[in-house]
């Protein structure tokens, strides 16, 4: 498939610059996948999909603060994306207009330009940067002098509310540089409302790194090479998702990130040995692609030609999902990271599906 497969025009009007007042009341597009059939519905209806058997998994990790800014010795301003943190005093970083920037080249953070550090390697696109200090983690420095990273569809400044509206009320593992959005949706009461409806709810974590904002620039999808992500997957959970598919019970992804680290999990020798599975990915699902473990996806409406909007056509066939979008957009629903969200269930024939245009 072409890249311009997935292009829809989007009114300007439609992005949205914040989110919904109450988590939970966003509106919610309802898709079944084997016929397409749509329902509008509001976030929290969700709870009258799922069942008591069914098990809800999500993505855990926490937005760090990965936009900061440093000067180099002759004080000129630099901008940093934070791609991965590696260990107590070192980080993997993208830097914007990076021409003039060589290994050996000291960097100064802070507002006195108190925090020390040098460029001390280079992969792929990414710089790797060593901070002069062994009291203080890198973490902490993040922490210290970072904002948080909005995407750049987001035509504002951050602000210290987003520190908060930015990341899901069951953040728990530190590392992503952007949220794992359809989780944003979740609110405390609707989480208690599904415990108390007896929906088993877990975790995994895939710490969403800079790729995510990187647009394709190949015109044959096939030919593009996805960036890679860490991904932790417990044993704990392979068990409880293979005993609910014996049961007969569902496995309801809540993001696009969940999905991919469950895909991730079941090809690798872990799911049959039922292991803690822990390491990056690079897996691209694109539509032609057989869905292994998931049976319904919650998830946003996303930028054109982006690789989420390929693994959603993958999961509810290509056709049903540029109609829905076409849909969403008569309806005026609010679109990407702080938008309306979606519930879809899996069409078994979208692999099957051939797209004629």
């Amino acid at each position: 498939m072409q890249l311009s497969d997935f292009s829809f025009v989007l009114p300007k009007s439609l992005i949205s610059f914040y989110p919904c007042f109450v988590r939970s009341q966003c509106r919610l597009m309802m898709i079944n996948g084997q016929n397409g059939k749509i329902s509008h519905k509001r976030f929290s209806d969700i709870i009258d999909k799922i069942d008591s058997n069914d098990l809800i998994i999500l993505n855990d990790t926490e937005v760090i603060p990965a936009r900061f800014f440093g000067y180099n010795k002759n004080g000129r301003q630099i901008e940093f994306l934070v791609e991965r943190i590696i260990d107590f005093n070192r980080i993997l970083v993208k830097i914007k207009n990076s021409k003039n920037i060589n290994i050996g080249s000291e960097i100064f953070f802070g507002k006195n330009h108190e925090i020390k550090s040098s460029i001390v390697n280079y992969r792929d696109t990414f710089f790797e940067i060593l901070f002069h200090s062994n009291i203080t983690s890198s973490i902490e420095i993040i922490y210290k002098i970072g904002h948080i990273p909005l995407p750049p569809y987001i035509k504002r400044f951050a602000s210290e509310l987003d520190s908060e509206l930015y990341q899901t009320v069951y953040k728990k593992k530190i590392g992503s540089i952007a949220a794992p959005t359809a989780g944003l949706h979740f609110d405390l009461p609707l989480l208690d409302c599904l415990y108390k409806k007896g929906v088993d709810i877990d975790y995994v974590t895939l710490h969403i790194g800079s790729g995510t904002f990187e647009p394709i620039r190949t015109s044959n999808i096939k030919e593009h090479i996805m960036h890679s992500e860490l991904v932790e997957v417990s044993s704990v959970l392979i068990e409880k998702i293979q005993l609910c598919k014996k049961k007969g019970g569902r496995v309801i992804a809540v993001g696009t990130s969940t999905l991919r680290a469950l895909e991730s999990v079941y090809h690798s020798s872990q799911w049959h040995d039922k292991k803690n599975f822990t390491g990056n990915t690079d897996i691209f699902i694109y539509p032609g692609y057989k869905h292994n473990v998931v049976d319904a996806l919650i998830t946003n409406f996303h930028v054109p030609e982006s690789t989420l909007i390929m693994l959603v056509s993958s999961f509810l066939g290509y056709k049903n999902t540029m109609y829905a979008y076409d849909e969403a957009i008569r309806n005026k629903y609010n679109f990407f990271s702080y938008g309306d969200a979606m519930y879809i269930t899996y069409n078994t024939h979208a692999p099957y599906e051939k797209v004629i245009k």
